[in-house]
């Protein structure tokens, strides 16, 4: 299976399951999470969700070039109402896919009325980054290591845009202006990780948490967690997100035009050894 569920009392460990391949993410994994968290949200001894990634990472990011790679597939459409992209051509495929299952999904996850804590360890790159950003807290090894490079292929972020918002303005540039890879350190200097803890104690640090935040009311924690989202979107999030995926795709029209494909001719060796 692409993605694990176990329960643990009142929390949910929700494991991406591609260690193979760095847990990079395909449609199917991008599915089966959603289908994971939806059993979650759905079982009412459920408090608190943590997301985890088998292996030695989190996640690399999007699946750009493995054999798992299923991007002309067709999947039954959960977060947008829009129609399926694997009969269109053009800039009209690629929106239709990426609407769902890279935006649309990831903030169909940050609306989860449960708390969701992210467990990260190793890589976190990219589309990585977005599945930590929509869990409300971040726990991170010493070795947890992050990274936006896709300016590298002349666009401008991955496609759920929070950089602003989980980094602050001027990270955000210095993060996408390097493409550089920063430490789970640095991360919690900024704010965006809320832990950074030994390797060997990560689960135990991130359990411990989580069982804490178990312990109280359920629709307290839901409340609260839709205040602080609201108060976000009020600070411009999910509109800064729609003006940026417009550029996101004008970047792949530009790459479809002046190179040799929309992702400007890289794949997923070409990014690391462009770190």
């Amino acid at each position: 299976m692409v993605v694990e569920y176990v329960r643990r009392d009142a929390v949910a460990v929700v494991t991406m399951n591609r260690p193979e391949y760095r847990n990079a993410q395909n449609s199917a994994m991008t599915y089966a999470l959603d289908e994971a968290f939806a059993r979650a949200v759905n079982d009412p001894e459920v408090k608190v969700i943590v997301l985890a990634g088998a292996g030695e990472h989190f996640s690399a990011g999007h699946d750009i070039g493995s054999p798992g790679r299923d991007a002309d597939t067709a999947f039954d459409r959960k977060a947008v109402l829009w129609w399926d992209h694997t009969d269109r051509e053009g800039g009209d495929r690629r929106y239709a896919r990426e609407m769902e299952v890279y935006l649309g999904m990831c903030r169909r996850w940050r609306e989860i009325p449960k708390p969701m804590v992210a467990m990260v360890q190793g890589a976190c790159i990219a589309g990585g980054l977005m599945l930590a950003w929509v869990c409300d807290l971040i726990v991170a090894a010493e070795d947890a290591f992050f990274a936006d490079p896709v300016v590298r292929m002349g666009i401008p972020g991955v496609e759920y845009f929070a950089h602003p918002w989980a980094l602050g303005p001027r990270a955000a540039k210095e993060v996408l202006f390097t493409g550089d890879r920063f430490s789970a350190a640095r991360a919690y200097e900024w704010g965006m990780v809320s832990r950074v803890v030994p390797r060997a104690e990560l689960a135990e640090s991130t359990f411990a948490l989580a069982e804490r935040i178990a312990r109280m009311p359920q629709f307290g924690l839901a409340l609260a967690k839709r205040a602080v989202n609201q108060c976000e979107d009020l600070m411009g999030q999910r509109a800064g997100m729609d003006s940026v995926f417009g550029l996101h795709h004008l970047a792949h029209a530009h790459n479809a035009e002046t190179s040799p494909d929309a992702l400007a001719g890289l794949d997923a060796r070409s990014m690391r050894a462009g770190g």
